[in-house]
């Protein structure tokens, strides 16, 4: 005859273990809500829509009609979209490694120098920046980018510097600690740390970019412009409507892209 707690202990072993779940996992969190992705273009497609209905009633002369005929609005706006992407192209590969080249111990100095001159561009009147290039270039789409771009370094540019500038000295320390090189620590410890204020320059240098380029007509170098300008001077509103809202969309949808781009290319252990 077996004890009483002797029995228990047998019961007790022979008892199936409780199995044990997983913790249930949880799918990251997307980049970009829905929301994000819809309802900006959506108000941009009803802003058009709007535009095209109040021409379909409107009442063009015969000024107007040829203002905005044989394909002039397609063309001032892809001369537009040309202005800024070529702009920003050269603002991005002579701001960001101008920021990181003042950002190394031995053209620290040249900081104050080079900021200076970038604040001064920017802080001259983008239409006097452009008559003086004018000018000294002649008129020409080559003025009207040369302004463009000294009005728009000084964000990337400044952005550039601050970002890398704002890293904390001892993951830099411990990146050195690890044998990284110079170029390995600001290839893969500086540079994806400032990502977001780098890309936050960037787009305030794209929406700027996009207004200025409104002024590229007035050294002949095209655009929106052209609309403006010829319903301002004749005094015909459904062209200077035309241009306006054309403009207002581009840049809209310009920062709509832009912001995508920042969410996208920021590293994602820097998400919030």
């Amino acid at each position: 005859m077996t004890a009483p707690g002797v029995e228990r202990n047998e019961v007790a072993r022979s008892a199936p273990e409780p199995t044990r779940q997983a913790p249930a996992r949880t799918s990251p969190r997307p980049r970009i809500s829905p929301r994000k992705l819809t309802v900006l273009p959506t108000a941009l497609v009803a802003v058009l829509l709007a535009t095209w209905l109040w021409f379909q009633q409107a009442d063009l002369d015969a000024l107007s009609r040829n203002a905005l005929s044989g394909g002039q609005v397609s063309k001032a706006l892809w001369q537009h979209i040309e202005l800024t992407a070529i702009s920003t192209f050269f603002v991005l590969i002579i701001a960001i490694p101008l920021g990181i080249l003042l950002t190394r111990r031995a053209f620290d100095k040249a900081t104050p120098v080079v900021m200076a001159f970038a604040n001064t561009g920017q802080a001259t009147p983008a239409i006097g920046l452009l008559a003086l290039l004018v000018i000294w270039l002649g008129i020409g789409r080559r003025a009207a980018l040369i302004g463009m771009i000294v009005y728009a370094v000084l964000p990337v540019l400044s952005n550039t510097i601050t970002g890398l500038k704002a890293n904390d000295p001892t993951l830099l320390e411990a990146a050195r600690g690890i044998g990284m090189s110079p170029t390995g620590v600001l290839t893969r410890v500086e540079l994806p740390l400032a990502v977001p204020l780098i890309l936050a320059g960037v787009r305030t240098a794209l929406v700027l970019n996009v207004g200025t380029a409104t002024l590229a007509v007035f050294g002949g170098g095209g655009g929106l412009g052209v609309l403006i300008t010829t319903g301002i001077t004749n005094q015909r509103m459904p062209v200077l409507v035309l241009g306006s809202v054309l403009t207002v969309v581009l840049a809209l949808l310009v920062d709509w892209l832009a912001s995508l781009a920042e969410l996208l290319l920021r590293p994602r252990g820097l998400q919030t």
